[in-house]
């Protein structure tokens, strides 16, 4: 296997560009900035009913309200705010970011759905895939952290409820899809349509990671192992030309975390798990500390060395065409395509010549 650093324009990115160019980084990044807020508040808007529900459905909750202690109704709310309920809505929420993404791609940017990389075709093929990726690459790092004394497994979890189970697995499902609509469906290939793929790539991941940094427990290696999945990530949409792996890969990635291993989500507990794990104290550098297993060495060996195997494989949705793209980061592939043409006409003329 050869590791192929050239990143070829995916299909996804070329229709992208035949709707409308794209605009300087700089823009596309403020754009970014107030979709991603107009984003939030479709969050919360899908969220509110979901929390008063629950409040007014907790008996804690409404005795704390009713006896007008502003101490014990602040302990409930916030026992609330991490209770399983309200988490799985958070995450069924994110439907809120999806539709504003997909709305802005389809009313201002005139893309159709097939430009955010959802193809109708092997679909469920490459849901299951993503499924598996990421299933398999976050066991991987949960071995290297067990056999380096950083994480050990106690067992069965008595928290395991499959009611609970489900709905997680469902949530993580939409959180997943959300994330990747935003960053790498809409971001990357907004940001693709002017500049070279690889730009693309890290710019979405840098900002994909920064989209983080207000998570408990976040440290500097959190922040790279992050950047270095929105990495991954992208790779990934790139090299299988849809939507459906990649946020089949996320959404495992985050559910075996918290409901299979026990282990934090990026910073966020669940209580919900089939494993109990245990993160061995002073061995942050293992287990990730605070943040979870998302801010270890493991998770950055998984990492790259997925990188790496997805540049060594052969895209399945290449643009036909090579369209040129700005100057600003890389040398534009108009020379390389007069030469091209230019060759193709001189194989002609010999041809010609042979034939006479």
């Amino acid at each position: 296997m050869k590791i192929n650093f050239n990143l070829e324009t995916p299909g996804v990115v070329a229709r992208a560009r035949e709707s409308k160019k794209g605009w300087n980084w700089f823009v596309e990044l403020l754009v970014f900035v107030a979709v991603f807020i107009v984003a939030t508040i479709a969050q919360v808007l899908v969220m509110m009913p979901i929390e008063l529900t629950v409040m007014f459905t907790d008996k804690g909750y409404m005795e704390a309200a009713a006896s007008g202690d502003m101490n014990r109704i602040m302990e409930e709310s916030m026992r609330l705010a991490s209770s399983d309920a309200l988490v799985i809505g958070s995450l069924f929420s994110t439907i809120g970011m999806i539709l504003i993404t997909m709305l802005f791609c389809k009313l201002i940017q005139k893309r159709k759905m097939n430009s955010l990389g959802f193809v109708k075709k092997d679909m469920f093929k490459e849901y299951g895939i993503g499924l598996v990726v990421g299933f398999g690459i976050f066991t991987i790092a949960v071995l290297i952290s067990m056999l380096t004394g950083g994480l050990k497994l106690n067992g069965f979890s008595s928290t395991f409820a499959l009611g609970t189970f489900l709905l997680f697995g469902l949530g993580f499902m939409v959180q997943g899809m959300a994330e990747e609509v935003l960053c790498r469906s809409y971001f990357m290939v907004s940001i693709g349509r002017r500049y070279p793929i690889w730009v693309a790539v890290v710019l979405n991941a840098l900002f994909f990671a920064a989209l983080h940094l207000g998570n408990s427990g976040i440290s500097v290696l959190a922040l790279i192992n992050l950047t270095l999945f929105g990495i991954f990530e992208s790779v990934y949409f790139v090299k299988r030309g849809s939507i459906w792996g990649a946020a089949a890969a996320h959404s495992i990635w985050n559910f075996v975390q918290g409901n299979f291993f026990g282990i934090k989500v990026s910073g966020m507990n669940t209580s919900c798990s089939v494993l109990e794990s245990v993160s061995v104290e002073g061995k942050d550098f293992l287990n990730g500390g605070a943040f979870g297993l998302e801010g270890s060495i493991a998770v950055t060996i998984v990492l790259v060395a997925g990188i790496l195997f997805l540049l060594t494989m052969q895209a399945k949705d290449v643009a036909p065409e090579v369209v040129e793209v700005s100057e600003e980061f890389g040398t534009p592939v108009a020379e390389a395509v007069e030469e091209s043409v230019s060759e193709e006409k001189v194989s002609e003329e010999n041809v010609s010549k042979e034939t006479v």
